[in-house]
This record gives C-alpha cells, sequence and structure tokens, in this order.
C-alpha cells in the first residue's frame, strides 16, 4: 500500500525555507525516475502515494550544501522526515547545478504537458502542486496552442458536431455534410478562442494561472465549494486568490466572436455573447468538479507530488 513522506526544510538558524528543491529518489524498484516538489512558504514539503519501501530525498537550495536524507517506508506509513537543516555552502570540491524557481516550473510544465485521462484525454490545465510557481507567458500559450491541435480535441469535437446535427442544434447552418461541417467549425472556433483569449493572452494580460489547483484535502462540502468557487476566482501569478477576470472576460470575448460564424437565425448578438459565456462558466465548474473528485484517479501519469492543505 502506498504511504506518504512529508518534512519540513530549514536553515541553521532555524528559520524556515521557501522554495527548497526536494527531490525524492525511490530506490525499490530500481531505476525508477526522481520525482520533485518545492518547499511552501512554511517550509513544508510532501509525497504522496509513495511505494512503500527504501528512499532517499535530496533538498537543494541556491546558496546551501546539498542535504541527502534515507529511510525506509512502510506500507501505507505516513513517515516524517522532521526537520532537513541546510548549511550555507562552503567551498567544496562538489560542484552541483540548483534548481531556480524557474527550473522548477519548467519541469513541473513538462510533466503536466504529460497528464492524460485514460492515457489519452489532455488534463494539461490541472496542477496536482499546491505551491506551483506561475506559468510563463510562453508557457500559458504552449498550452493553449497544445490542448487546442491535440488529436483528441478534434475527435470530441467531432463528436459534439454529431450530437447537434442529431438534435439540429443551431437549424441555421442546415443538414447534410455542409451542415455538420459548419457545426463542427463553429464548435472548434468556440473552444480555440476560449482557449487562446482566456486561458493564455488574458492570463498573460492580467498576470492570472489559468490552472485549477487540485485541492484533494478536506471535508467533501469544503471541496466542492472550492470547485464551484474555481469556476470565478483564480490564483494570480503573485501566488494570491483573485477574481477570475481572464475566464470570465475570456468567455465574454468568445462568445462575441461567434456571434460572426453562427447562423443569422440563431443568432441575437449580446444574447448569444451571454448565453455561450454563462454556459462556459457552468462547464468549468462541472469540469473543476470533475478534476476534483474524479479525473485524478484516471490520470495515469501524475507525480506524486505533496497535496495542498485542507
Amino acid at each position: 500500500m502506498p504511504g506518504r513522506i512529508h518534512g519540513v526544510i530549514a536553515g541553521r538558524d532555524g528559520a524556515v525555507y521557501e522554495g527548497a528543491h526536494v527531490a525524492l529518489d525511490e530506490t525499490a524498484p530500481p531505476g525508477q525516475p526522481a520525482i520533485a516538489t518545492a518547499s511552501d512558504g512554511d517550509g513544508r514539503f510532501s509525497f504522496n502515494d509513495v511505494p512503500a519501501g527504501p528512499f532517499r530525498l535530496t533538498v537543494t537550495a541556491e546558496g546551501f550544501a546539498p542535504q541527502v536524507a534515507t529511510g525506509v517506508l512502510g506500507s501505507g506509513e505516513i513517515y516524517d522526515a522532521r526537520t532537513i537543516v541546510l548549511p550555507l555552502n562552503a567551498a567544496s570540491s562538489e560542484v552541483r547545478v540548483n534548481a531556480s524557481q524557474q527550473e522548477i516550473a519548467q519541469e513541473e510544465f513538462k510533466q503536466e504537458e504529460t497528464q492524460r485521462v485514460f492515457g489519452a484525454i489532455p488534463n494539461f490545465y490541472v496542477s496536482y502542486v499546491p505551491n506551483a510557481p506561475p506559468l510563463s507567458r510562453k508557457q500559458k500559450f504552449d498550452l493553449a496552442w497544445k490542448s487546442s491541435i491535440d488529436p483528441t480535441t478534434f475527435v470530441l469535437t467531432a463528436a459534439f458536431a454529431g450530437v447537434e446535427q442529431a438534435e439540429n442544434t443551431f437549424s441555421g447552418f442546415g443538414q447534410g455534410a455542409q451542415g455538420y461541417a459548419k457545426r463542427y467549425g463553429a464548435n472548434y472556433a468556440d473552444n480555440f478562442t476560449g482557449a487562446m483569449i482566456g486561458s493564455a493572452l488574458l492570463p498573460v494580460l492580467l498576470r492570472q494561472d489559468p490552472r485549477y489547483f487540485y485541492k484533494g484535502m478536506g471535508t467533501v462540502r469544503s471541496r466542492i465549494l472550492y470547485a464551484i468557487a474555481n469556476g470565478v476566482v483564480c490564483k494570480g501569478d503573485n501566488g494570491h486568490w483573485q477574481a477570475n477576470y481572464s475566464g470570465i472576460l475570456g468567455g465574454l470575448a468568445a462568445g462575441g466572436i461567434s456571434n460572426l460564424y453562427y447562423p443569422a437565425a440563431n443568432r441575437n448578438g449580446v444574447g448569444l455573447t451571454f448565453e455561450n459565456a454563462a454556459l462556459g462558466l457552468a462547464a468549468g465548474a462541472v469540469q473543476n468538479l470533475l478534476q476534483e473528485f474524479v479525473v485524478r484517479r484516471f490520470t495515469p501519469r501524475i507525480p506524486n507530488y505533496g497535496q495542498s492543505k485542507p
């Protein structure tokens, strides 16, 4: 049964250290790559779902000498590594490159790009790291672009267009192959503009993080409220929670743009804009609930990062 490893990083003066890079090497089974996280504002770090067996923790931080702690994790055990003290880095013959916040962010970003539900459906916009560094401008656009051109996106768009065709939604598009192509194009355009504006352009301009930060702890009620609230609030690049202007304005912008390509018979200007924006917010709340209670267990390549506090 998997267990959990947690601890605190501090300096010689007893002050806790935020942003230290903590790598976990599991020596059983052999050859398993290290996973990593960073200590939070209280100096704490945590790894969940760690297989039982021997392990090694390697802690590095700029200006400090690396520290290594080893132990053996029992089945289902919660292992307290206690306080790992980082001594100041004196002259040493050992040369080690310490990871910066940017390097940690890039590594976490690469791992987020591998997250797929059932190993196929993209699950890029969720972070299982409670204190993850903010995405860079390039990373925000990279995620939006990658999710827009992913093969699964085209397949799901085709499925939604098929349902609309069968129900004759937006009847102005007509039927037959031409009607289906128009519905497909409209669905894809909605998703593309929503992603590029609400998850890339506006988050860059407003310095907000478009990701959902998995809670995973606390009562069911607190997690439900957290998931729903994340439809209208988000983390800023400064790490503080704030109104999700990017998502809200992005939905309105995408809804307004949709007036350009929806059939005139089904287009009512402001009404269509707010209808599409409201549907987007509702869909976002449902998606957050699925992320909080369902998706994680079906996403096989999630790194064993610590969860946020309840």
